[in-house]
């Protein structure tokens, strides 16, 4: 059994900012079946509703900051209900309300006032992890804590499968321990080993000391990540999506190109 494949358009970001209908007909062309959106570039929730149905895309999800979904609660969970998608994620959390952190208990209530929002629209509250979650609080990972203090009906998983690796963790197997919370699972290929200044590839500067590691973000299929057994563990998990995303090109490719290779290595095993 396959299940529909979204690009997150980050993996895609330049080329959607430039020509959004250009690459929206693109990324179907490939053989995606929905979107995943990382910013709205100025453009009006019917303006990207009616170009995801010109081409035949579902507007599946949506990368919000946490901080603009508090600033605007309302607001910002009724623009991606307008766009039509079914998922909200917060994709990133600063240092202070992660777990462990002085602001991570605000940061539960947030995400429960923001949860009972979503749902109001129709729509699920997820959460996308990277490696720091998995830094252990009392014997407990910082992910897992998470998800015990916010209950399953506020908010979902959206397990990143790179992160999950890089973090010490097998990913098809973490998929599987939220087994019934993993709606949608990210699809993300590297090659290398991490190092300090790794978060400098996804835009964020630390200024730590630079060791070469050789870490880069691959077309999914291309780097380390035991891909069918992801997909695999996301079908036992009952996910409805896996969604496609990798932050920085590699192997001299564009990151156009990248989605392809991405999209091809799937259509091989059938997906």
């Amino acid at each position: 059994m396959a299940l529909p494949v979204a690009l997150q358009l980050y993996s895609v970001r330049d080329d959607f900012a430039a020509d959004m209908e250009g690459t929206l007909k693109k990324v179907k062309e490939m053989g995606y079946d929905g979107v995943e959106f990382a910013g709205l570039n100025g453009k009006s929730p019917a303006e990207i509703k009616a170009a995801c149905e010109a081409v035949g895309l579902v507007p599946i999800s949506a990368h919000v900051p946490i901080d603009e979904l508090v600033a605007k609660p309302e607001e910002t969970v009724k623009t991606y209900a307008d766009i039509g998608c079914k998922y909200i994620a917060v994709p990133y959390v600063i240092e202070e309300r992660r777990p462990g952190a002085s602001k991570f208990e605000e940061t539960v209530e947030d995400i429960k006032m923001i949860g009972a929002l979503a749902n109001k629209y129709g729509m699920t509250l997820l959460y996308h992890n990277h490696d720091f979650e998995f830094v252990k609080i009392d014997g407990e990972y910082g992910l897992d804590l998470l998800y015990k203090k916010v209950p399953a009906e506020l908010l979902q998983t959206e397990l990143d499968t790179c992160w999950v690796n890089v973090g010490g963790e097998n990913p098809s197997n973490y998929v599987i321990k939220y087994t019934g919370r993993a709606p949608v699972v990210h699809l993300k290929d590297f090659s290398g080993e991490k190092s300090d200044d790794m978060y400098e590839l996804i835009g964020i500067k630390k200024d730590a000391p630079k060791r070469p590691s050789g870490f880069e973000f691959r077309p999914f299929g291309f780097g380390l990540q035991n891909a069918p057994n992801i997909l695999d563990a996301s079908v036992k998990a009952g996910a409805s999506w896996v969604v496609v995303e990798q932050d920085q090109p590699s192997m001299g490719k564009t990151p156009l190109e990248c989605a392809k290779l991405s999209r091809d290595y799937l259509k091989l095993l059938g997906w």
